[in-house]
């Protein structure tokens, strides 16, 4: 077995978060695959149920998502009927993302798998570190944390 070593201070943050992130998608894409759908998909379509109506640049910005990165994402879902976009009577520029019922439907569908994967991540990493996790991740998402990083940046080029 490959054994690697702990992380010491010259590992890249940016690196080892990625590196988890692909390995998560990878467990997660494996957990949901009898539903046909990936960990991305199912993400989209849990924040569109929570939030529907919604303009894609909120799905985006709740995303954490490029605005056009997303619109591609978006494209399968549309396709295989699991969302449908309207204009946005308010301003009609913008385009209003609803689940479809086949949409809410694989979201029920890939609701047990789902869980099941956050189960298992849980007994596997433990309860107190996964909520450690989560604290953590949270705090990267939120959009104070860019300023803040910014801040920072700024300070130890001044150095």
């Amino acid at each position: 077995m490959n054994k690697r070593k702990p992380a010491d201070k010259s590992s890249c943050s940016c690196t080892s978060l990625r590196k988890a992130s692909r390995r998560l998608s990878l467990i997660y894409d494996t957990a949901l695959a009898p539903t046909g759908l990936k960990i991305t998909q199912r993400a989209i379509l849990a924040e569109i149920g929570r939030s529907m109506p919604c303009a894609v640049g909120a799905l985006a910005e709740a995303l954490v998502m490029d605005a056009g990165a997303l619109a591609h994402t978006l494209k399968p879902l549309e396709r295989d009927g699991y969302i449908c976009s309207t204009a946005n009577p308010d301003d009609r520029r913008h385009r209003l993302i609803n689940l479809t019922p086949q949409g809410r439907a694989k979201l029920v569908e890939s609701e047990k798998l789902w869980t099941q994967a956050q189960t298992a991540f849980e007994a596997a990493v433990g309860k107190a570190e996964t909520k450690a996790l989560h604290i953590a991740l949270a705090r990267l998402s939120d959009p104070d944390f860019l300023a803040t990083f910014e801040e920072k940046l700024a300070a130890t080029s001044r150095e």
